[in-house]
């Protein structure tokens, strides 16, 4: 950690590949980097077997932070309704607050993996102590840059990307239908889990769901599942004729095959 009187430099990291390309990029750029994780504790196991495997490559400890309360807790905060596009009560007070109240009032420069072929916001800072950087874009790195920066160093591709296309909590809300799905087969237990939070109203008909159109009773029965896994292949397999040169994960990291699909924040998915 730098003195009083020098800034921070720090790599937030997500569990996915970008912020984990970021770290092992900034790695011998930067002295007295510091990692660190928000840990929300709805985690895929994937994803902490792959923060060990970089913590090893690295050779320097990653930091886990944790929220005073959980998410359960937090849910009774806010009154039963689950976290959506409009209201992402779970990054701020799972991943954002613990990370700020991390760092203090200590001078910070947050190093962010989005890379120079995105079209995305970046983390934007509520105190003024923070400045986020962005090497990749400065230095012109897209998704090919990425996918080297993970063979080379041998720490690879996190294996939840065999059927998902980004980080963050086993019941996110942007996962898209097929991911949803995905869940139901690799860890049929977590969708169990995710199925209970969904509530529905009687008397109002209101849905507590965590996708707005449908609830994940509903998605999982046979001639829908078909009708997904039909709708994901179409859009696949016409991504994959007009970009025949790249592989799997890109070609689903770009395409939404979700009328409800919205573009997920910045400092869970990088």
């Amino acid at each position: 950690m730098a003195s009083k009187n020098e800034p921070r430099h720090i790599v937030s990291l997500s569990g996915g590949k970008d912020s984990t390309a970021l770290a092992i990029y900034l790695r011998d750029r930067i002295p007295n980097i510091e990692y660190v994780f928000s840990d929300t504790d709805k985690e895929l196991e994937e994803t902490y077997e792959y923060l060990d495997k970089l913590e090893a490559f690295l050779g320097k400890e990653i930091t886990r932070l944790k929220a005073d309360r959980g998410f359960d807790h937090y849910l009774k905060v806010y009154g039963g309704y689950l976290p959506s596009s409009r209201m992402r009560w779970c990054t701020k007070v799972l991943k954002i607050k613990p990370f700020e109240k991390y760092i203090g009032d200590d001078e910070v420069f947050m190093y962010v993996g989005l890379r120079a072929d995105e079209d995305r916001g970046g983390y934007k800072p509520t105190k003024k102590n923070i400045t986020p950087v962005y090497p990749f874009i400065e230095d012109g790195l897209v998704y090919e840059d990425i996918q080297r920066i993970l063979e080379e160093s041998g720490v690879g591709f996190p294996e939840y990307y065999n059927w998902r296309t980004r980080s963050g909590c086993y019941f996110c809300f942007y996962q898209r239908k097929h991911e949803w799905l995905g869940l139901k087969e690799n860890h049929p237990e977590l969708f169990e889990e995710s199925k209970k939070y969904e509530k529905f109203d009687s008397e109002t008909g209101e849905r507590y769901t965590w996708s707005e159109r449908e609830s994940l009773a509903e998605l999982e029965q046979p001639a829908r599942r078909a009708e997904i896994q039909a709708k994901h292949d179409a859009v696949l397999n016409a991504a994959k004729s007009g970009s025949p040169k790249k592989n799997l994960l890109h070609i689903l990291g770009q395409i939404d095959e979700d009328d409800d699909q919205m573009m997920p924040c910045s400092f869970c998915h990088i």
